[in-house]
């Protein structure tokens, strides 16, 4: 299957030069280029992405807006590139929906380094063994195999960071998981000081999964230590 990126930046040197980094990551795929907020909703209304590469300041609507807008239908990756560096920003771009974020200027190396992890969570190719049985606890089931997630029989739209967040936490049910493992096993390596990111995402599969942070059902806070899930299949 050919991977289609979506590449919106107002910037053409910029927007040429991750379409470069695309094409030479990702021989064969196709890459649009989207010089605006209502340019790149259209493009991605017409034929969607399994990858979108977002610059925040652009023509109207702005990155947040329309990284908000995609995610109310799609679970698509979403990079969010700014050339703010502010930790609210950050926590701002992934409460919307962003799966990262990154400032600019960048190092191309990294910048293809995190969408190449991107991509291999949203194509499930993580580490699970494919014969895993289904995970069920209380009215919530995870389908390994799958990835589908539903609650009280009804499917739960997840990322594929969601997700794979949501199954490293219930294959190790009862068990306190450190901030710094959780992000090394769902983000990699280079995220380990980022705890941002986790508490976001943790705050967002609590919203979907209707779980309280003070009585919690399902995502335990240890406090100061990391998180754990106390449901038990």
């Amino acid at each position: 299957m050919t991977l289609k990126v979506l590449v919106v930046e107002d910037a053409r040197d910029v927007a040429d030069a991750i379409s470069f980094g695309a094409r030479m990551t990702w021989p064969g795929c196709k890459v649009t280029l989207a010089p605006s907020g209502a340019e790149a909703l259209a493009l991605f209304a017409a034929d969607g992405a399994d990858l979108v590469i977002l610059d925040v300041e652009m023509p109207a609507p702005d990155g947040f807006a329309v990284c908000q807008r995609i995610r109310e239908t799609s679970p698509v990756p979403i990079m969010m590139l700014t050339v703010r560096d502010a930790t609210m920003d950050k926590v701002r771009a992934l409460d919307l929906g962003a799966d990262d974020y990154l400032a600019k200027p960048f190092d191309p190396l990294e910048l293809f380094a995190r969408l190449r992890a991107l991509v291999r969570r949203a194509s499930g190719c993580l580490d699970p063994d494919a014969a895993s049985p289904d995970f069920v606890s209380a009215d919530l089931s995870l389908d390994f195999a799958t990835q589908e997630v539903k609650l009280r029989g009804e499917p739960v739209r997840l990322t594929a960071t969601e997700y794979r967040l949501l199954e490293e936490l219930v294959r190790h049910a009862g068990t306190v998981l450190p901030h710094q493992l959780l992000l090394e096993r769902v983000w990699g390596s280079a995220y380990v000081d980022d705890i941002h990111y986790l508490k976001v995402f943790v705050r967002r599969l609590r919203q979907k999964l209707g779980d309280d942070a003070a009585h919690p059902r399902y995502i335990r806070t240890e406090w100061g230590i990391g998180y754990r899930f106390v449901g038990a299949p």
